[in-house]
């Protein structure tokens, strides 16, 4: 038998081909954002826009930049936790996001059905077929490994930036008249359409750390995070503010943009043609964060498996792709079961699933710096321990304005939430089983 080669000989990823990963992961292009200027109107949405990633995103990816270059391994944020705080709210840590990104992944296949209605109207009869085939044809391009995965990552990412750049140019080339961009206020909204603006930005700005769980498989991990999230960072921002200044300008009804999404504007500045365009850019944008996201994903239940929090077989790798093709697996058949929930829905329990992973890392972040202060960090956030916990506050803060939104009306952001506080829950529960389970099998063992 032919000794397999070390991990180190295998193809790892360059700066390009993760920038465009994390594009993938986080954004996607603005396909997604069109709720926001339905719930925050003219006024509000690019106020929200530019605020909330601010708050929300910037501590985020430093805090995930400082952390990475401390801890550059597989399992990334489920590793950070553990070290600072312990196995038990490592298992949370993993559980949460593990939890999230099911629910983030089956948003997905669901966006892609959206954008396809263009080209076939009557599709949605046929969405739970489509969905699974979307689902599992991301396993097999998942399992050949994570660089057929960025490869792809940067076609599909070309695919969801050119459509918009055409959108831009048509409608620049096209305007006349005195441009003026409209004065920011929340003034006139209710609470809870505060709330789901603000879910709508963060959904659109998250997952910053969900791209640490491969770093072993980064080329140059500490530089290449650094290089490609700051790239990925600029270039969402910018097309997110361009298409909703495009969106602002066009007249569109917003709640026609949120029924049939941007390719409408398409449809306004250039035609059926730049229509059909944005249309397969939001199919393109589906399959990339699905492809993404699951790669991502897949890591977790991998590392959590090697301290008998999960089955081991979750750790097994393909003996020819070295991916960890059975965690693949069973996420997309847990998947294939989400798929029946509305968008927003989806939406409100996303993001409050990872928000709670999010204060970990925070804690964790906070717990490092006191606990090994003199360790290297190739990056370091310039901020003493004070700095840190006011930083932290920040993207705290914004998530607990957008979850008392949630419940502030009776109606259907209610139900989303209270399951997403419920399934938070679980991870206590599954905990207590696993230490049951493991004190039973000593004493069986032991008699």
């Amino acid at each position: 038998m032919s000794e397999q080669p070390p991990a180190s000989t295998y193809k790892k990823l360059i700066p390009l081909q993760l920038a465009a990963i994390i594009f993938l992961t986080v954004s996607g292009g603005p396909y997604g954002l069109e709720p926001l200027l339905s719930f925050a109107g003219t006024h509000g949405a690019l106020l929200l826009l530019i605020i909330t990633p601010i708050v929300w995103d910037i501590p985020t990816i430093l805090t995930v930049l400082e952390l990475n270059s401390m801890m550059p391994v597989t399992g990334g944020y489920y590793q950070w936790v553990k070290r600072a705080l312990g196995l038990r709210f490592a298992f949370y840590e993993g559980w949460w996001t593990w939890l999230y990104t099911f629910v983030d992944l089956a948003i997905y296949p669901v966006l892609f059905i959206s954008y396809a209605s263009f080209f076939f109207p009557g599709i949605e009869a046929y969405k739970i077929p489509v969905c699974l085939v979307i689902i599992w044809s991301s396993v097999g391009l998942n399992i050949l490994g994570i660089v057929p995965v960025g490869k792809t990552s940067l076609i599909l990412g070309a695919l969801v930036l050119i459509p918009f750049v055409i959108l831009f140019g048509v409608a620049i080339s096209g305007f006349s008249g005195d441009f003026s961009l409209p004065s920011p206020s929340l003034q006139g909204l209710s609470f809870n359409s505060i709330g789901m603006a603000l879910y709508t930005v963060m959904w659109n700005f998250l997952g910053w750390d969900n791209t640490t769980t491969y770093a072993e498989e980064v080329d140059k991990p500490i530089r290449t995070y650094i290089k490609s999230a700051s790239i990925a960072f600029l270039l969402i921002f910018v097309v997110y503010f361009l298409a909703i200044v495009t969106a602002q300008q066009s007249g569109v009804d917003y709640a026609t943009l949120n029924d049939e999404g941007f390719p409408v504007l398409g449809s306004i500045y250039g035609g059926y043609w730049l229509g059909a365009l944005l249309s397969l850019g939001g199919m393109a944008s589906a399959l990339g964060l699905f492809s993404a996201v699951l790669l991502s994903v897949s890591r977790v239940p991998q590392v959590m498996s090697d301290d008998d929090l999960l089955h081991k077989k979750l750790h097994t790798l393909h003996p020819k792709y070295k991916t960890p093709y059975v965690s693949i697996i069973v996420c997309a058949c847990i998947v294939s079961l989400m798929i029946l929930w509305t968008f927003e829905e989806l939406l409100i329990i996303d993001v409050t699933l990872y928000g709670a992973g999010l204060f970990l890392e925070f804690v964790t972040l906070i717990v490092l710096r006191i606990k090994a202060p003199e360790e290297h960090r190739p990056f370091k956030i310039p901020l003493n321990i004070t700095g840190l916990c006011i930083m932290s506050l920040l993207p705290v803060t914004v998530y607990c304005i957008a979850l008392a939104a949630a419940f502030s009306e009776s109606g259907g952001t209610i139900v989303p939430a209270l399951f997403a506080l419920g399934t938070l829950l679980t991870a206590e529960l599954v905990w207590q089983f696993i230490q049951w389970e493991k004190q039973y099998t000593a004493r069986k063992t032991k008699y």
